[in-house]
């Protein structure tokens, strides 16, 4: 929120800065000879900087920030959406979290006006902690005919009335309300019988009222600000749950740029090979050494090698665009076409995958930011128990008033001493006036009490169990967001010890194959077999490479989330929430 010293700034819209559009000048930094060479932590880096999901929840802290000020004032939080988004195409779609929620608000439903609305926040009325300043000023000028002269002295009776009416009210946290009132007034008529003309009066009020049933206490007058408060400390959790669904999406969009380049790689080492063996057999033929048969064969492998790699090549080029979307702001023509060079082609060993499960569960329930944020929740929806429960009682307010009055004006020039007595003691003057009214001259004091009872207190009651069953439903969400986790926790762990059995497997495999072609190729060479042989042993070694590549990208990606799951990724991946908050990142890549 803007502050200002400025006593009209509180008078003047208020506005955020522009867009900032453009792309951070690490991108840049990343551009060599035409080409992007991007590390994983570059990758990340760069999208913590420029990725749109997290430019798009950064508004939400000063949004946050709003509604503590607007509770402040007395009035209902509007909540913040805290929902995660994932707007980046690629990677994996996270899950939505809890929304932060106001003093009200819930899912569509059969209620009032179609919305289910929630009892968060409910209780007694909040009146304005703001101070409220009014003030009402006329002149009035009247004339009126009079049908006898006896009343009024005149026929035509004649009033000038100026009239000031100034007001001061505000209410505090334990329910206090102080309104102080002012009213000055002069009023100058044409007739004969009014001793003093014009006359001057000004009044003065001072009220104290305080309830001390319904509405009494800070505990009640502040749930809007402890609400707003709790949904500020939740942005910040869902915050972080923003920048790990980030990361963890930017993770696996690099991790698939890799299978999609090493994929490339490995067409081209099979159309290298397949060429190379056509080659070698079209001088065969020429020798007439081997029959004219190979020499077909051998092109439709070139063929099917050459379709292999414009697939592959087609693959990369949507990872890159990808990855490139995954970086940028907006899109950039100067690097629309410019190829993405993975420079990190396997990751560092993840300690996670050496852990048992129960040792993950338990830094989970530590590190998870959902698990604080669903704690905040019970804790708003236990504390709105209690702040409910004042709603329940009667009214009972009591009250005190102070008032002064004072009166002055001089002389009525028209008043006929012969037939009155046109004497007073009254001051003539504004002043002596203004005095008389605040020096206890003429006191009015006055202490009471008002109460009011419904008798049946329908809506009162009804809104305060309802209160009592949604926070057994918040409990029962707990408990299901506590088994969400474990779940969670587990399949990570499973599906990375399936992917790590695979990678060896493949890894096996792959050797496998490359022995054979070892193997076939010598002895393709001492005449034992055909190239032929050779070209289906090639064949079956990129098949395996192909299998290892994606069998160790699968595995880089459980590895991925595992972290995620765990609550680790920030920590793995060295990311700074501060970073994250302030849109650059100040650690060197």
């Amino acid at each position: 929120m803007p502050h200002s010293h400025n006593p009209l700034a509180p008078y003047r819209p208020s506005t955020a800065p522009e867009l900032d559009l453009s792309n951070s000048p690490r991108l840049q930094s990343l551009i060599r000879d035409g080409k992007i060479y991007v590390s994983l932590r570059d990758a990340i880096a760069v999208a913590i900087e420029n990725n749109l999901d997290l430019a798009y929840f950064r508004y939400n802290f000063p949004i946050a920030q709003t509604d503590i000020l607007r509770t402040k004032a007395g009035s209902q939080a509007n909540g913040v959406n805290t929902s995660i988004v994932q707007g980046t195409q690629g990677g994996f779609a996270a899950s939505t979290g809890g929304g932060g929620g106001g003093s009200s608000g819930g899912s569509a439903g059969a209620g009032n006006g179609g919305i289910v609305t929630s009892t968060l926040g409910a209780g007694t009325s909040v009146s304005s902690f703001d101070p409220f300043l009014t003030f009402t000023g006329y002149v009035d000028h009247t004339t009126i005919q009079e049908a006898n002269e006896i009343t009024t002295g005149v026929p035509t009776l004649k009033t000038n009335t100026i009239e000031v009416l100034s007001s001061y009210s505000q209410s505090f946290p334990i329910g206090t309300n102080l309104q102080v009132n002012y009213l000055g007034q002069r009023v100058a008529q044409n007739t004969p019988y009014n001793i003093i003309n014009p006359e001057l009066y000004s009044n003065f009020q001072l009220i104290i009222s305080q309830p001390l049933l319904a509405g009494f206490g800070i505990a009640t007058n502040e749930r809007y600000i402890r609400i707003a408060k709790r949904n500020s400390q939740i942005t910040d959790l869902a915050f972080k749950s923003q920048v790990i669904a980030t990361v963890t999406q930017v993770e696996d969009i690099y991790w698939d740029l890799v299978n999609a380049y090493e994929a490339e790689q490995i067409s081209e080492r099979s159309l290298g090979f397949a060429n190379k063996n056509l080659s070698d057999d079209q001088k065969q033929l020429e020798l007439q050494a081997i029959p004219a048969m190979q020499v077909m064969t051998d092109q439709s492998a070139v063929a099917t090698a050459e379709g292999n790699l414009t697939v592959a090549r087609a693959s990369l080029r949507l990872n890159e665009l990808l990855m490139k979307n995954a970086l940028t702001k907006i899109d950039d023509p100067a690097i629309d076409e410019m190829p993405v060079i993975p420079l990190d082609l396997h990751a560092d060993p993840d300690p996670n995958a050496d852990k048992a499960i129960d040792a993950l569960i338990a830094e989970a329930e530590k590190k998870r930011p959902e698990v604080a944020m669903y704690q905040m929740q019970a804790e708003k929806n236990k504390q709105s128990l209690k702040d409910i429960n004042s709603e329940l009682l009667p009214t009972l307010n009591m009250y005190g008033v102070y008032a002064g009055a004072g009166t002055a004006g001089p002389a009525n020039p028209l008043c006929n001493s012969s037939t009155q007595d046109c004497t007073t003691t009254l001051p003539t003057g504004f002043p002596a006036m203004f005095e008389n009214t605040f020096n206890y001259s003429s006191p009015e004091y006055r202490v009471g009490v008002n109460l009011s009872i419904n008798l049946r207190n329908r809506q009162a009651k009804a809104d305060q169990f309802r209160a009592v069953l949604e926070y057994r439903q918040s409990q029962i969400s707990s408990e299901q967001q506590q088994k969400t986790i474990l779940f969670d926790v587990r399949n990570s762990k499973f599906a990375l010890e399936q992917a790590q059995a695979q990678v060896e497997a493949a890894q096996k495999a792959r050797d496998l194959a490359q022995k054979t072609f070892d193997i076939i190729k010598q002895e393709q060479l001492l005449g034992a077999k055909s190239g032929l042989d050779t070209l289906n042993a090639e064949s079956a070694l990129a098949l395996a490479d192909s299998a290892l590549d994606t069998a160790q990208t699968n595995y880089e990606k459980k590895k991925v989330d595992i972290d995620r799951a765990v609550g680790e990724t920030l920590e793995r991946t060295g990311v700074s929430i501060d970073d994250a908050k302030s849109g650059v990142v100040t650690r060197a890549p």
